[in-house]
């Protein structure tokens, strides 16, 4: 699964609800989440389905074989939730059976003992609306089969239907045992009607016209993978074909997304080949397929064979111009190919086999395709993300928790690809990875856990990792350091003084490089008290100490180092990503300080182009001309257009008719974060000539990718015909948008339509607002939400125009949807 797409994060942090207010109920609770009880076992599930969209149901007939486990059995409980069972039989022959809903119970003809098969016959009716279980924050609905716009009433909307298994949802549209330490080979009878494709796992194997406008393709999946990893894909979709080792690679979008469909995921055959070498396990499926789909609820899922992405990953060259942002999803999800579907968590306890990979193959991939300063600043991001709060009192791997929709965090995410990063330069690469390639062959086709990678790693390596794993599985927080200095100049030493401050002590080790006149010595030590100390001597004094000289460690670090330190370390010649973006954050406190300056503006042309984005936004350019020169520049010639957009962002914060040629030139750009600035930014000096350009641009999609530019140029004009394209954006814009300004562009946008007489624009920020109530409810969108859409019905009853009743209803209508 995508790592919670941000959602879950950004969520917290939009509407002001504290992690630990949900980690109470994840961390506290004295309920042991035992790996479910293997009965019986799955051996084949074999399924005909059709569709009634008018009812938003499905008919279907299952045929599900099991055998016993061990003991011997005279009935078998499937997971079949919100259906309606019309007859269960084994050979013809009707079976008694009890059903609440969510659960069936069926009493067998026979006891069966160990190995010996049965195949029960259950024809139901699959009813996800009456389905009662509640998604997370990465998952945020639980039904399972989804229908999108089934009567076709939606202009906007293609007709779509399509599953999403994990985590126990897959029961809510085939009757099975539902838990990821189950395994079982499937094949699918699909009937749809003739205008719609499908996708299923495994095989296409045959296509049959009925004769009645409908077509029954079947799909064969021959290996076995868990039940939540099943899927169905159905709609009006162009395939894009590719392959890798002679095995079909397709690419599953609608029309308009079709000349762009090999630019969003072209690099997919490449990462099949690095991640089959890098793991020494061939890519061990039939086909790979992934399919782009509406109204998703999470960001990605790595159902075998045939993944579903979220429609974030449609893009355009307008956007991938400036960076593929789906590129790592992609990653994720096929590495989920290898961690979760090839061998999966026993539990979801054990989640950390599954995701903890799949986050940390991105930064694999990155670091292979882009280099290490791509991989390190997306392994930062990442960190941020669970260093945000809440999460202390978590275990990567949790047995105690209320809900296993807990488990998909920012801890089983972010901190265990970090804690796979630490073990990876613990082990070194060859034993690391030869260990991975262990873990897999042992276990292909069957389940893990964290013990079983613990014991593939030490059979590779001969380490005991028993305490690693102690430390970093199964117990939680992360060091919190303070690192102080003391020079002895007379002595010719320092001192170096490193102090935890949780009240969990961490034992590790640690890299400490003392440069002196440009010659760097590492020491190697190890922490385990609440307070270290370490001399070192030296012939002149050390430009820097850089403790975590790697950056490789998992912590919080307060680093007394001085301003002549800090220049060094973004000087020096080994100075990886991390060193320099602290150094760029730290001068630019300084400016005043003339080094610190131009150490910054050495840093406007740093090798990555992230950090030069970093310096532009941390720069004052008011105190050098020269420095001016250099922004123009990068706006006009950079190589990379997000700098570019950057550059141009700091220009036109200047409102200075001077550069009126640098942003009419920039709108011709292919590049829509650079033709989104240049709009904004030529605004504030040329509003004609940028109102004209703003109005020109009709075509939904460059409107879409330039959003943000246009926005002050509609707003401030008042430019109601662009009142319906904003009002689905207002949520989005507000919460999921880190910049300030965009942010408060966003907040007079909502006040705009909310005092508007403006039905189109209102009716679609209203339905923006109850469907992020709705997905989001968990964490309290829903109050927040309700409160915005009170303020509209204030701002409605203000109004003196005909329209006024019309939006009132509207606006109530959706507050009463707020349940």
């Amino acid at each position: 699964m995508k790592k919670i797409i941000l959602s879950f994060l950004i969520a917290i942090a939009i509407f002001n609800f504290s992690f630990a207010q949900n980690a109470d109920s994840t961390s506290v609770k004295p309920v042991y989440q035992a790996e479910r009880e293997k009965i019986n076992d799955l051996v084949h599930t074999k399924l005909k389905v059709s569709f009634d969209f008018a009812k938003s149901q499905m008919a279907g007939e299952a045929w599900v074989t099991l055998k016993p486990h061990f003991y011997p059995v005279q009935s078998v409980t499937l997971d079949a939730k919100g259906m309606l069972i019309h007859k269960v039989s084994r050979d013809g022959k009707s079976l008694k059976y009890d059903y609440d809903g969510n659960k069936l119970i069926i009493k067998l003809e026979n006891i069966y003992v160990k190995d010996e098969e049965y195949t029960l016959h259950i024809v139901y009716t699959a009813r996800p609306e009456e389905v009662t279980q509640e998604g997370s924050a990465a998952i945020t609905s639980a039904k399972g089969l989804y229908f999108v716009d089934p009567l076709e009433t939606d202009p906007d909307k293609p007709t779509q239907i399509w599953t999403q298994g994990e985590t126990e949802s897959s029961s809510c549209w085939f009757p099975t045992i539902d838990s990821p330490n189950q395994k079982t080979s499937e094949e699918i009878y699909m009937t749809v009607p003739n205008k719609y494709v499908t996708l299923s796992n495994g095989l296409l194997e045959s296509q049959t016209d009925n004769g009645d406008g409908t077509r029954t393709d079947y799909w064969n999946f021959d290996k076995k993978h868990a039940p939540y990893l099943f899927f169905m894909g159905v709609g009006e979709f162009s395939i894009v074909k590719d392959t890798w080792n002679d095995i079909a690679v397709d690419y599953y979008v609608e029309k308009e997304y079709e000349p762009y469909a090999k630019e969003i995921f072209g690099n997919t055959p490449e990462m099949i080949t690095f991640f089959s070498e890098l793991t020494g396990v061939k890519y061990p499926w039939q086909k790979y397929a992934q399919i782009v789909c509406r109204d998703y609820v999470s960001g990605a899922m790595e159902n075998t064979t045939a993944v579903i992405h979220a429609e974030n990953a449609n893009q355009t060259t307008g956007q991938l111009i400036d960076e593929n942002t789906w590129e790592n999803t992609i990653a994720h999800e096929l590495f989920h190919h290898w961690f979760g579907d090839l061998v999966t968590a026993e539990s979801w306890s054990n989640l950390s086999v599954n995701e903890s990979f799949a986050n940390y193959s991105e930064y694999l991939w990155q670091e292979h395709k882009y280099g290490k300063d791509y991989a390190d600043a997306h392994r930062y991001d990442d960190l941020q993300g669970y260093y945000m709060g809440g999460n202390e009192s978590k275990n990567l791997v949790r047995f105690h928790y209320s809900s296993r929709e807990d488990m998909f965090d920012a801890v089983s995410y972010n901190k265990g690809g970090g804690i796979l990063h630490m073990l990876r330069n613990y082990l070194g690469d060859r034993a690391f990875f030869a260990g991975l390639k262990e873990y897999l062959t042992t276990n292909k086709y069957k389940t893990g856990e964290a013990h079983q990678l613990r014991l593939a790693l030490e059979e590779v390596s001969g380490k005991d990792l028993n305490p690693f794993f102690n430390q970093w599985y199964f117990n939680s927080g992360h060091p919190k350091l303070n690192v102080s200095y003391i020079y002895n100049d007379e002595g010719k030493s320092v001192t170096v003084l490193i102090k935890q401050t949780t009240d969990k002590l961490f034992d590790f080790p640690l890299a400490i490089d003392v440069y002196e006149n440009d010659v760097v010595e590492r020491y190697n030590v190890t922490i385990k008290n609440k307070e270290e100390k370490f001399t070192f001597k030296y012939k002149t004094k050390p430009q820097l100490i850089n403790v975590d000289a790697d950056k490789i460690l998992l912590a919080q670090i307060k680093d007394e180092k001085s301003i002549d330190n800090y220049i060094y370390q973004y000087t020096m010649k080994s100075a990886n990503y991390l060193d320099r973006r602290k150094a760029i954050e730290i001068l630019a406190a300084d400016q005043d300080n003339k080094e610190s300056y131009k150490t910054l503006t050495k840093a406007l042309n740093d090798n990555y182009y992230g950090l030069r984005i970093l310096a532009l936004d941390k720069i004052d350019v008011s105190k050098d001309k020269g420095v001016l020169k250099m922004v123009e520049k990068l706006a006009t010639t950079d190589d990379k257009t997000l700098v570019r957009s950057k550059a141009i962002n700091i220009l036109g914060g200047l409102s200075d008719t001077k550069y009126a040629d640098v942003f009419k030139d920039a709108m011709e750009s292919k590049s829509y974060s650079v033709k989104s600035n240049a709009i904004a930014a030529l605004y504030k000096i040329d509003k004609r000539t940028a109102i004209d350009k703003a109005i020109s641009i009709t075509n939904p999609i460059d409107k879409k990718g330039m959003v943000n530019g246009l926005l002050e140029v509609y707003i401030n004009e008042r430019l109601t015909q662009e009142m319906p394209f904003i009002a689905d954006k207002i949520i989005s814009g507000l919460f999921f948008n880190q910049d300030p300004k965009v942010q408060a562009l966003y907040g007079q946008a909502f006040q705009w339509i909310a005092t508007s007489d403006n039905v189109k624009a209102t009716q679609i920020m209203v339905d923006d607002f109850v469907a992020k109530a709705e997905q989001f409810k968990k964490y309290g969108a829903d109050a927040i939400i309700k409160q915005m859409l009170q303020q509209v019905q204030v701002g409605k009853e203000q109004l003196n125009s005909s329209n006024k009743d019309e939006l009132i209803a509207i606006v109530k209508k959706g507050i009463a949807a707020i349940k």
